[in-house]
């Protein structure tokens, strides 16, 4: 009787942690199955053994991976008579005022910062430290005329952050904007995927100047070389804090993925920092399967603003006997319980190496049919 208890338990831990909406079950049931004689156990019967059971079988039939992934817009309030004349002077504002005015404002931030960073990129280059500060402060600038060609409504809460030998920032990741968002406040070095046209120019030129690691995930050997390049930087008392996204990929704000352990791993103070946005004037995640990141910018551009909450956390450290996995998934608790996200236990990896359909139907019909045959042959 323990044991069934102990199953039970672990069953609901488990359900409780997905915490998905449940699919319809029997669909992927063999048809046979659903309509046995009397005496054999049938689908309800299986089902009714434990509500556990069928929460578990629920979360393992569907794709909830996937669900990480997608946008969910809302539902659509403007198609009756009232309010489409005023949703339709609303596309008319948005695209023939207040986009050409973000437009005018992002071209000439980016005059002012050129025309400021260049000279001193090129002629203090005998002066590193104080070209360092200046051009820290530039790309702040920068980043600060995005943040108002968004319209962007940012509240940060907690203690700014500070420049500290062997301290680390962690954040949860939705969008490439998310390093904008807190670039504008502090000089951070990122470790960020590297990519191609004008973003990868900006990543090469301007944004090295901060200290800011690129790589390649198709490149096994760029782990080896971003985490020596990692430690060195950490170690430095004058180089600007670092900033990851552990989740190594982008995620629609309602999910958190796991964590990587590379992070958790260096013997530094690990800083985490919580990001929600408001979908209310619009969604900020970039799908990057589906939306180059220009597209992604012109979506932003043109819609009413950015409203977002960026929440500074107490400073975490390794605990004795703690693993660094546990330290992540530690840290990812304390991210997701303040930016009120749902974990998941997924590798965000997945996204680009995920199995074809035809692979995952037969995986879930064959983790159907073993729970029947399991459930007959007692």
């Amino acid at each position: 009787m323990s044991e069934i208890t102990r199953s039970k338990s672990v069953l609901s831990s488990v359900s409780s942690e997905l915490d998905l909406d449940r699919p319809n079950i029997e669909d992927y049931l063999p048809s046979g199955s659903l309509h046995e004689p009397r005496g054999k156990l049938r689908l309800r019967d299986l089902i009714d053994i434990s509500p556990a059971l069928t929460e578990v079988a629920g979360a393992v039939v569907d794709d909830s991976f996937t669900r990480c992934f997608k946008s969910n817009p809302p539902e659509p309030w403007n198609w009756n008579i009232y309010l489409f004349p005023l949703w339709c002077f609303g596309v008319v504002v948005r695209y023939f005022i207040i986009f050409p005015v973000r437009v005018l404002v992002l071209t000439v931030g980016w005059i002012i910062f050129l025309s400021l960073y260049l000279p001193v990129h090129f002629l203090l280059k005998g002066h590193d430290k104080l070209r360092k500060k200046i051009e820290r402060s530039l790309v702040e600038l920068i980043c600060c005329f995005f943040v108002a060609s968004w319209t962007g409504v940012i509240k940060y809460h907690g203690p700014r952050p500070s420049m500290r030998p062997k301290q680390v920032y962690v954040a949860n990741h939705t969008s490439m904007i998310d390093f904008v968002i807190l670039e504008q406040m502090t000089a951070f070095a990122v470790i960020m995927q590297k990519h191609p046209g004008w973003v990868g120019l900006l990543q090469s030129t301007i944004l090295e100047s901060v200290g800011c690691i690129w790589f390649n995930r198709t490149e096994a050997k760029d782990r080896v070389i971003v985490q020596k390049k990692l430690r060195d930087h950490v170690n430095g008392p004058d180089n600007n804090p670092v900033l990851i996204f552990p989740e190594g990929t982008c995620v629609n704000n309602e999910y958190t993925v796991m964590f990587k352990k590379g992070a958790f791993e260096l013997g530094c103070t690990v800083c985490p920092v919580a990001i929600k946005y408001n979908k209310i004037f619009v969604d900020a995640f970039w799908n990057s399967r589906k939306q180059s990141f220009t597209m992604h910018l012109l979506q932003l551009m043109t819609s009413w603003a950015v409203v977002c909450d960026v929440w500074y956390l107490e400073p975490q450290t390794l605990r004795p006997e703690e693993t660094a996995i546990e330290f992540a998934e530690r840290v990812r608790d304390m991210i997701s319980h303040r930016a009120g996200l749902k974990k998941v236990p997924w590798d965000g990896y997945l996204k680009y190496s995920r199995p074809s359909p035809r692979l995952t139907e037969s995986k879930q019909q064959g983790f159907a049919k073993s729970i029947l045959q399991r459930y007959h042959e007692k």
